[in-house]
């Protein structure tokens, strides 16, 4: 592990770690909103020993990164993940969780043809939610305070929190109290151009959707998986979907092991590819 390191990118600062063997392919993964690269915490390691060399970015606004930043679409963000990742020498394998699964769409939308080998999409959303009123209101207090953020968050681990759940929220509380970084959070959920699903007819390389059981944010989590697999299926090389049996919204770090198991021949397949 090479402890944080920077990249100045238009617009702000990313920070990110890089860990595993120098000559191992390269595996670029992004928190989604309100967290830290540091989510990635038990899958790395995994990764790392399979002989991949495995790159965990705090998104724009989170984490280490920088603040102020215009705007924090999953365009924006994917442009962000491209920087990186040719900052690092691609081809990558990208792997984004709920709300930089649309982030590394566009990443793979935009890279030229070879710079991205395969893409993972945790807990993806394909619809775009219509909140009432109340719902809005409500949004936007949790988006507003990182102790009602550390609740909503607290929720979506539903079934099977790490041991070191406790200690890993108050970090991430603190880490939200800093100023500037609610606004990225709630930056994250602002109106903007190019959801996800635009982008889809230019997503050919082999995708992979990633689905706890039990995601708490999705009324029907298989359902929304293979709906992100169905949009992909007549554009990508290969689309397919893996259930996390239990898991919540974070699979990769309630059930790293069970994550890392349906990662693990698609990797291996796209690298060879």
């Amino acid at each position: 592990m090479t402890g944080t390191e920077f990249l100045e990118v238009a617009g702000g600062r990313l920070a990110y770690e890089v860990s595993g063997p120098q000559d191992g392919p390269l595996v670029v993964c992004a928190h989604g909103m309100g967290d830290t690269r540091r989510v990635f915490r038990f899958l790395t390691p995994l990764l790392a020993e399979a002989g991949y060399r495995v790159a965990t970015v705090d998104v724009r606004g989170h984490g280490e990164s920088s603040t102020g930043w215009p705007d924090h679409s999953p365009r924006s963000v994917g442009a962000d993940l491209l920087a990186l990742l040719r900052h690092l020498g691609g081809p990558a394998v990208l792997i984004g969780s709920s709300s930089s699964a649309g982030a590394v769409a566009w990443t793979t939308a935009t890279a030229a043809e070879g710079e991205v080998s395969a893409v993972v999409m945790l807990a993806p959303f394909v619809g775009r939610p219509q909140l009432g009123l109340m719902l809005r209101l409500v949004q936007n207090l949790v988006m507003a305070s990182p102790l009602l953020w550390g609740m909503y968050y607290r929720s979506l681990y539903p079934t099977a929190r790490p041991a070191d759940f406790s200690g890993y929220l108050r970090e991430l509380k603190a880490t939200l109290r800093e100023p500037g970084r609610m606004a990225a959070v709630s930056g994250v959920v602002a109106p903007s151009e190019g959801h996800w699903t635009d982008c889809a007819p230019r997503m050919t390389c082999p995708a992979l959707i990633v689905m706890g059981s039990k995601d708490p944010d999705f009324p029907d989590p298989a359902a929304e998986a293979h709906l992100a697999e169905e949009l992909l299926r007549p554009y990508a090389a290969t689309a397919e979907v893996g259930m996390i049996e239990g898991a919540g919204h974070y699979p990769h770090a309630e059930m790293p092991e069970a994550t890392f198991a349906a990662l693990r021949g698609f990797l291996a397949g796209a690298v060879r590819a």
